[in-house]
């Protein structure tokens, strides 16, 4: 639910002052989309674009990136299903069913194609917007994260012999997915990390990026606020619960026609993209990011938005 009016005027980790902070005439509104209360931040003119952001983050991910980007686009940056201001329902974080909820806010502003950029989980849904809605898919970008398919399955939770453990990407470490595992236990997850999101989210800045200072003091906080209470967290972690039903439908997905771009940081997943993801598509174009972990948009924006401006262009 929205935060009461004087929170609004007085918080400065509400969204609505986050987005009004930013250049480029960005606002915060909600959007009743087939049942579902969508929150998201809109600002620019020009070509429609859709950034979706991933775990453990909200669409404040983005905002390096968007007063930038808004010179040239109408820029809408969501919180999907289960993040940060938008609605945590029972079910429904399948990517199919997520990428339904963005086709719904697309269609509810009036628009037809669009560009989509993802980011983590938001890249998952991008891929699947892109798969279910080809007519409403001008081009698509994916940071860091391909969709979940076969190979997920194989994903390894014990570390090789002489693998570095907990090690900073930026030290040549390479940490385990360890998440995802925790992430599917039920009701745990919940009571260790309601009210404590903090400790996640300062665990995987510190590990998960080259430079942890990229993500910095107000935005952890934007975070950890959003993943504050049991229930957000169990809603986030519904998006991981789910991949077993995403390798399903992946399985039923022809390569996309839209073109494709691929941004992997080079000390995170830029390798494992390149082999990935060229069959994923028509199209598909994999660039690698020098000295960057998982977290693009913040770690590097400049990089992103280049990237961006030449593809959508």
């Amino acid at each position: 639910m929205p935060a009461p009016l004087t929170d609004l005027l007085t918080d400065p980790l509400a969204d609505a002052g986050l987005a009004r902070s930013l250049d480029g005439g960005f606002t915060s509104r909600h959007a009743d989309v087939d049942g579902v209360r969508l929150h998201y931040v809109e600002g620019g003119s020009g070509t429609p674009l859709v950034l979706l952001g991933g775990w453990p983050q909200t669409w404040w991910q983005w905002h390096k990136v968007m007063p930038a980007l808004a010179r040239r686009h109408r820029v809408i940056a969501v919180d999907l299903r289960g993040m940060g201001g938008s609605a945590r329902p029972a079910g429904g974080y399948d990517k199919k069913s997520m990428a339904r909820d963005v086709r719904g806010l697309v269609r509810h502003l009036g628009l037809g194609s669009v560009d989509v950029v993802g980011h983590d989980i938001g890249a998952m849904v991008a891929y699947a917007y892109a798969a279910n809605h080809p007519e409403a898919t001008r081009r698509i970008c994916m940071l860091d994260v391909a969709h979940p398919d076969e190979g997920w399955a194989e994903l390894r939770l014990l570390p090789a012999p002489g693998q570095p453990v907990n090690t900073p990407l930026g030290e040549g470490g390479s940490p385990l997915l360890w998440w995802f595992a925790f992430n599917q236990v039920l009701g745990l997850p919940e009571e260790l990390l309601g009210g404590r999101s903090r400790v996640l989210v300062d665990w995987l800045a510190e590990h998960l990026t080259g430079d942890p200072g990229s993500i910095d003091e107000r935005s952890r906080e934007v975070y950890a606020r959003a993943y504050s209470t049991a229930d957000a967290v169990r809603a986030g972690n519904a998006w991981y619960r789910e991949f077993t039903t995403d390798i399903a439908d992946e399985r039923t997905y022809a390569p996309v026609s839209a073109p494709v771009l691929v941004l992997g940081g080079e000390l995170s997943n830029h390798a494992s993209l390149r082999e990935v993801m060229p069959a994923k598509g028509t199209d598909v174009r994999v660039l690698g990011v020098p000295d960057c972990g998982h977290y693009i948009p913040e770690e590097r924006p400049e990089a992103v938005i280049d990237a961006l401006e030449s593809f959508l262009a």
